[in-house]
């Protein structure tokens, strides 16, 4: 290996300290309802964002919110110098995707079927450190 793909290499292992993520997969709630919180949430700082999840209602609130606990606990081992609060932590990328479906069907009037689809989801979220809190 060369003196340039060791420094790139070196480079790009220094970016990926101050990101961290987390993934949540096959969680048994619908795609659309885990993106109402996920929008919510996305572009915040770590603080507030827990806060947001915490007093949210929603049963999907609270599967977010031990994610991004993951994930900041996924940061604070990559970084075990770094402080949390200098570091300014936040949301830069949660993404939901669907995951498997399982397809039932239910019996209904005059001897027809009515499918129902029991939907699952994807979410990985991504944490990033402001740079200006790094220097």
């Amino acid at each position: 290996m060369g003196t340039r793909k060791k420094e790139m290499a070196a480079q790009l292992k220094e970016n990926r300290k101050h990101i961290a993520f987390a993934k949540l997969n096959d969680c048994p709630t619908s795609p659309r309802k885990m993106r109402l919180m996920a929008d919510l949430i996305r572009g915040n700082e770590v603080e507030k964002a827990l806060s947001v999840l915490r007093f949210s209602a929603k049963e999907s609130s609270k599967r977010l919110e031990k994610l991004l606990l993951s994930a900041i606990s996924n940061w604070q081992a990559k970084n075990e110098d770094a402080d949390i609060e200098k570091a300014g932590l936040y949301i830069k990328e949660i993404r939901v995707d669907s995951g498997a479906m399982l397809k039932r069907l239910r019996p209904a009037p005059q001897g027809r079927g009515h499918r129902i689809r029991k939907r699952s989801n994807h979410v990985t979220m991504v944490l990033g450190a402001q740079d200006n809190a790094q220097s």
